[in-house]
């Protein structure tokens, strides 16, 4: 682990959330999401004859969704320091300079990257999985980690 943001962590009685919990905060939000995308599109898939035309719905909106995820987690981790996933696994995400609630700009960039991680088979997610500071690269791009709340 850095030695610099081990010490800070230490000095302020900060640990690091575990995987298992980011994992299961990370289900939470993509299941309220899904949901919500669901119930705004919900006369469009109650209208659908056959599975091809739900995915067409679906990727039709692709977009969209993807904005609502950036808005979402930028807003959440900007105001509260966590999504509601994370408040229900008493998780909270900081800024390593800080250790405090990130501002609007690490919040977006944080958001914006976690997207395009998704995006690329979810590898940030795995980088995470093996880096000594359990920092993906949503985190490692707006100098982020993730502890407990």
């Amino acid at each position: 682990m850095n030695e610099e943001i081990e010490n800070n962590l230490h000095r302020e009685g900060i640990v690091l959330a575990q995987n298992k919990k980011r994992a299961m905060a990370f289900f939470v939000d993509e299941m309220l999401l899904s949901f919500l995308l669901v119930i705004a599109l919900w006369d469009s898939f109650e209208n659908a004859q056959t599975v091809e035309e739900l995915i067409n719905i679906t990727n039709t909106f692709v977009l969209e969704y993807m904005l609502m995820k950036i808005v979402y987690q930028a807003f959440f981790i900007m105001q509260y320091g966590a999504s509601l996933g994370k408040i229900l696994m008493k998780i909270r995400v900081i800024e390593v300079n800080t250790m405090q609630t990130p501002n609007v700009i690490v919040s977006l960039n944080r958001s914006i990257f976690r997207v395009i991680s998704e995006m690329i088979l979810y590898l940030g997610f795995l980088w995470g999985l093996l880096n000594p500071e359990r920092q993906t690269w949503h985190d490692i791009t707006a100098r982020t980690l993730v502890v407990d709340a």
